[in-house]
């Protein structure tokens, strides 16, 4: 939202009232409040008929400072409000001197300057990340409709990029750019998002969350173009600033405050197949796909029925349509007994002719009017109305159908919708309808992961969700919705993927081929590489199945090429896994996350890092040409073994079971002995394949088995011609090869341990152990 008029004046109906001058301060409970006012104040004259804009200043967590501005403080907050960590006690540090006031957490410190003139600076070790200076925290009036609306504006500097806020398919660098938060179903092509964030993240290595649930506005080098300006309508507006010091350590905080991602299954990893939107299907279909799989050799891992297992104007009632699966429950146990896991797709919209439509009405667990009506309309499903999660009974009534079809045998769902939510409605717990519009995915999908886990396990749960807001990310996996099926489609989703893992989520999937209308033979497969080297892997599309045998005979091969590469990959895939759930970075990885000092990364948005050692560059063209970029060092072809040198644009023609996939260097590769699931031991018989060590350099690697536990630790570092390795817990046999070597390796000293040609083979048996090669 624009409040100015060029750099000087104000657009008309609005008045700005904002901070000019430091007038008083205050120490308490380990905050540090400073009272602003909107003009100097020369005598006692000027303290009458003004307003002070209080603002709050303290810290929940080491380098994560919290600023609150607040007009008038009488407003009840009818919530909701994001559920936040903190640490038990204030880890804020305040001082006070004659010329400002100070808060330091951590390394990261806020200077409020005293004198004439308002300034506030948040400092990382003596340098300015960002700050806010005079008149930029403002209180405004709107003479148009009478609206208030409380505004801060921080500083960019000299090439400062700005990302994040959520899955956003525009340009992937936000600098220019207007930006509402406010959850639409208005698929992947437009400024809209299923997923708006109140977060970004700058590549100085601070980022900032607006502590906001309801509709966040943001001018992002836009109105001013060496401002991030960010509004809310009210009469207060919290943020904090966030210190990393590198973008991965802004990641690791801002999870810390808001939650780590859950570490999904190791099954969810696999490949997924659906039954599509609006096609027909039957068990008959249904197994004509799965047969159809396990003929082919296409390792197929869940299952999911979509939209029709449910019959037509009954969405939602968790009744499977008895005219088409007569015997659910025996269907799901066949299915099953195959090696499937099984996923079905649910909403929290219940049709007038649902079953629940009746309970929700006469127990109150359906949204209403202000009248005390159930709210409805026919967008979607006739007089549908909304399940309102504010409401305990609500969602325990919801949550009961929900175990009724694990106990059937389901294993996740397809947590779909939940962005149309309407505002002219009341809450059972009197929650504020703007703030519940974004927030009411995050109730929404908390109920159901809380199912999955109550019922499955701990590490056990996944969704499948389509709407997000801050903490979504605790309940994974999320996809991109609904993409049209061309190029340009793959490359705005990849562009939301990125963008949504520097806001916080851990793990994301799209639909391989596009979901609307059906792809060319070519966009197909060319996709299916780029979406079995994403986190998670899903077959789906909207009005056409998505088996590969309906596109051509090479989509086939190329289905089974990479869904085995992907798979024999889940060693390192389930450690990438293990530290988004520890350390909240992605699983797949924006470029400048990984090399945040290179500039030729900063905006890079049509290739990835999956995880923290392999380079991605999804091919996004008809001939199968492609420009790349690889930062300085060595790296090598995973599929073709060529090492090249980086520091460099490349650009390369590659067919159908190739692209562009480099292993980084210094990289210990794990590469587990089975292709044809992603649930196995990773352990027994890996390959650790070493890239590229320079001399001097160390690379480690952990083997975790499917549960998260380290099974085996493994460390080797160079010295000249010689390699030290030492690995802990090596219970089970693995071998060690060095790649890019010529000539054979020998065992110098050490465990028991045989060298043939370029490997090492290491028997099991063994807590520990230490060798060294000589190349």
């Amino acid at each position: 939202m624009k409040f100015t008029d060029g750099n000087w004046m104000i657009r008309d109906g609005y008045n700005v009232l904002g901070a000019v001058q430091a007038h008083d301060f205050e120490q308490r409970d380990g905050r540090l409040t400073a009272y602003a006012a909107p003009r100097p104040i020369l005598s006692r004259a000027n303290m009458l008929d003004t307003m002070l804009l209080t603002v709050h200043f303290h810290s929940p967590l080491p380098g994560v400072i919290g600023v609150k501005l607040v007009h008038h403080a009488g407003v009840v907050d009818h919530g909701p409000a994001f559920e936040l960590s903190a640490a038990d006690e204030s880890q804020a540090i305040i001082e006070e001197t004659e010329e400002a006031a100070s808060l330091k957490s951590g390394n990261l410190e806020v200077i409020i300057h005293k004198g004439p003139t308002w300034r506030v600076d948040f400092v990382r070790n003596g340098e300015r990340l960002t700050g806010s200076k005079q008149k930029s925290m403002a209180y405004i009036t709107s003479a148009k409709d009478g609206k208030t609306y409380v505004r801060e504006e921080l500083d960019l500097g000299v090439g400062e990029w700005v990302y994040g806020l959520g899955e956003r398919f525009t340009s992937f660098v936000r600098n220019g750019q207007s930006v509402d938060l406010w959850n639409k179903d208005g698929g992947t092509s437009s400024e809209q998002s299923y997923k708006n964030i109140p977060f970004y993240i700058t590549n100085k290595g601070y980022g900032v969350f607006i502590n906001q649930p309801e509709l966040v506005s943001l001018e992002i080098a836009s109105e001013k173009v060496k401002k991030v300006q960010f509004s809310v309508e009210g009469e207060s507006l919290e943020y904090f600033i966030i210190d990393g010091p590198d973008m991965k350590g802004v990641l690791n905080k801002y999870t810390d405050l808001t939650g780590k991602p859950a570490l999904p299954p190791a099954w969810t990893f696999g490949l997924w197949l659906s039954t599509s939107f609006t096609t027909n299907y039957d068990e008959a279909t249904v197994n004509s796909f799965v047969e159809g799989m396990a003929e082919r050799d296409l390792p197929l891992r869940v299952f999911h029925f979509d939209c029709f297992w449910m019959r037509e104007f009954h969405w939602t009632d968790f009744v499977w349509d008895e005219r088409i699966f007569p015997d659910p429950a025996g269907m799901l146990k066949r299915l099953k007994e195959r090696g499937l896991n099984i996923c079905v797709w649910i909403n929290p919209y219940i049709a007038q002719r649902s079953r629940l439509f009746e309970e929700g009405k006469s127990n109150g667990y359906l949204v209403k009017k202000a009248n005390g009506d159930v709210w409805q309309w026919d967008m979607w499903q006739p007089g549908m109305a909304l399940v309102d999660f504010t409401n305990p009974a609500a969602c325990e009534w919801y949550a009961s159908y929900l175990r009724e079809l694990v106990d059937m045998g389901v294993d996740s769902f397809k947590t779909d919708f939940g962005e149309r939510i309407p505002v002219d409605v009341v809450y059972h717990d009197g929650s504020n309808p703007q703030k519940m519009h974004n927030y009411y995915t995050y109730l929404y999908n908390k109920v159901v992961f809380g199912v999955l886990e109550e019922k499955l396990g701990r590490n056990q749960a996944a969704v499948f969700a389509r709407s997000a807001t801050a903490g979504g990310q605790k309940f994974p996996v999320h996809w991109g919705g609904d993409c049209d099926s061309d190029y340009e489609s793959m490359a705005e989703s990849l562009r939301g993927g990125l963008s949504l893992g520097l806001s916080g989520f851990g793990f994301w999937s799209h639909d391989i081929g596009g979901f609307e209308n059906r792809s060319p033979a070519h966009v197909f497969k060319r996709w299916l590489a780029f979406g079995l080297l994403s986190s998670h892997s899903r077959l789906h599309g909207s009005r056409s199945y998505r088996v590969p045998w309906e596109y051509d005979n090479e989509a086939v091969d190329v289905t089974r090429f990479f869904t085995k590469l992907k798979g024999s990959l889940m060693p390192y895939l389930f450690r990438t896994a293990i530290q988004a759930n520890q350390q909240g970075v992605p699983a797949m990885r924006a470029m400048v996350l990984e090399f945040q000092d290179d500039p030729t990364c900063e905006t890079l948005d049509r290739q990835y890092m999956l995880g923290d050692s392999l380079l991605v560059a999804p091919v996004l063209s008809e001939d199968g040409g492609v420009s790349y970029y690889l930062p300085r060092g060595k790296w090598t072809s995973l599929l073709k073994g060529e090492t090249v040198e980086g520091g460099s644009w490349r650009k390369e023609t590659y067919d159908f079971f190739s692209l562009p996939l480099f292993v980084r260097p210094n990289t210990l590769l794990a590469i587990g002995s089975v292709d044809g699931k992603p649930d196995y031991d990773f352990a027994d018989n890996v390959r650790l394949e070493l890239y590229a060590l320079e001399d001097g350099a160390e690379a480690s690697t952990v083997v975790y088995n499917t549960e998260g536990v380290a099974e085996l630790t493994i460390t080797a570092k160079r010295s000249s011609n010689e390699i030290a390795v030492s690995a802990e817990g090596a219970g089970k046999p693995f071998s060690l090869v060095v790649k890019g070597h010529e000539g054979s390796l020998t065992v110098s000293s050490g465990a028991q341990a045989a060298a043939a040609g370029n490997t090492v083979s290491v028997p099991g048996g063994q807590a520990s152990l230490a060798f060294t090669i000589a190349l």
